[in-house]
């Protein structure tokens, strides 16, 4: 079983930063992608930031130029450097790994972020 755990949320003003981190454990193979989705007070999860085991990444559009996501193959870890937050970042944040081959998917339990205004 694969297990994902996240640090790094907590309590910022808006222009502040955050530093996001995932680590999973248990068999984890190679090829991969990892990935931040966020969900919000009444609405519906949403995919933030995404970045594959070759190191190419996706952006939800409402945080490019603000966000950057990243990764350490050896220690199966990702992080999510979040730098201009606005309120409406203020959401729980939860890390995702998911297997391209087997298309197998795991999720982390979430870590809260808050952005006051």
């Amino acid at each position: 079983q694969v297990q994902l755990v996240e640090s790094g949320g907590g309590l910022v003003q808006a222009g502040g930063s955050l530093r996001l981190s995932c680590t999973a454990s248990g068999t984890i193979f190679s090829s991969n992608t990892m990935g931040w989705y966020r969900q919000a007070p009444g609405k519906q999860r949403e995919l933030v930031a995404t970045i594959a085991s070759t190191s190419n990444t996706n952006y939800v559009d409402a945080v490019k130029g603000r966000f950057t996501i990243s990764r350490e193959n050896a220690k199966n870890t990702v992080h999510l450097q979040m730098n201009s937050l606005k309120p409406e970042d203020t959401a729980v944040y939860y890390c995702n790994l998911k297997f391209r081959v087997s298309m197998m998917e795991y999720w982390g339990k979430g870590t809260l972020v808050t952005v006051s205004s």
